[in-house]
């Protein structure tokens, strides 16, 4: 599939019907939201929204660790909604530092230990949103993942793509990687790596010393040349992680896996013995896994200040004065 979404095969008869169903289907549902057919919930407090169009990872989570952590500098106390996929079961709840990945998914687990904020995980934005700002009393929503779940309505929009695959071959889905058509209009549009076209912003994650999984000290990527290491990703896009190492001057041995890929110890055992340099998103759910030589390497977002301060001040002018949280609606 990716090879025809991003390596030019094209799609065949049958994938382009499907994706003339599928935008059928995503164009009657925005126009109901749109038109007041379906209720869009709002907030007594800003909502910022970040996600991506297409299928897949882009950089939401990085971005959303930073932007919160640069917003709570800034004297917010931002809060983050999360679905939690790939998460066992759909009860609502709290991702804190020393949850279960299985009950609260990796990427909340994730934003939860990087960030020290309250993080809320349902299938239903709204009602995270709502735990937020009732439960934990955040003044800003930040929404991850969540550009397509229209029901929650937001003050700013932040679309994230992936600067090396764009919008691959600008198909919906199955025929294409788009969720939604391409022409959304957004708030802010931030590129991860690669080249900014004019009225973008681009967003560079750095890694840093890698963190082992059980006791001991960081350690710099450095140390670990020439190599080999074992590179151990299950993200969106685990070339990109591969290619960062390697500009660490590391011998790289590649192992990808589906995206939030839930780890077993024996499929992490790899021949010839070497260090295992994983992700962070992959390390939350490996750390009870008793791996020896297993490390976890962070990518930190590293964002403009213009465009932090841009953020700000749009959230300052959105900001609401304090009133009880609007009765739950029927949808």
């Amino acid at each position: 599939m990716l090879q025809r979404w991003y390596g030019g095969a094209a799609p065949g008869p049958v994938l382009k019907s499907l994706a003339l169903v599928y935008g059928a289907l995503v164009r009657r549902r925005q126009a109901a939201f749109a038109s007041g057919e379906r209720t869009v919930i709002r907030l007594p407090v800003p909502v910022l929204v970040i996600g991506n169009l297409v299928a897949g990872g882009a950089g939401k989570t990085p971005l959303a660790i930073g932007l919160a952590r640069a917003l709570a500098r800034r004297g917010w106390k931002p809060g983050i909604a999360s679905r939690g996929h790939g998460r066992r079961g759909n009860a609502p709840t709290w991702a804190r530092p020393d949850s279960d990945p299985a009950d609260c998914g990796d990427e909340p687990l994730l934003i939860a230990r990087q960030t020290g904020l309250p993080v809320a995980v349902d299938r239903d934005r709204v009602a995270a949103a709502r735990r937020l700002v009732e439960e934990a009393g955040c003044n800003l929503v930040i929404a991850d993942d969540g550009l397509q779940h229209l029901r929650l309505g937001r003050d700013i929009e932040i679309e994230v793509r992936d600067g090396e695959r764009r919008l691959g071959n600008g198909r919906l889905l199955p025929a294409g990687p788009l969720r939604e058509p391409a022409h959304r209009e957004v708030d802010f549009r931030v590129i991860n790596g690669g080249a900014a076209a004019p009225g973008e912003w681009r967003m560079d994650l750095r890694l840093g010393d890698a963190r082992p999984l059980g006791p001991g000290e960081p350690k710099p990527l450095g140390l670990f040349a020439p190599g080999p290491v074992h590179g151990i990703a299950g993200i969106g896009n685990p070339a990109r992680f591969f290619r960062a190492l390697r500009g660490a001057g590391l011998d790289v041995l590649e192992h990808a896996f589906p995206d939030h890929h839930s780890y077993q110890a024996g499929e992490l055992e790899f021949s010839p013995p070497a260090p295992r340099l994983m992700t962070e998103k992959d390390a939350v759910k490996c750390d009870g896994l008793g791996l020896r030589d297993a490390w976890a390497v962070p990518a930190v977002a590293e964002l403009p200040a213009a465009f932090v301060d841009a953020v700000h001040r749009r959230l300052a002018e959105a900001r609401r004065e304090p009133n009880p949280v609007p009765a739950r609606e029927q949808t």
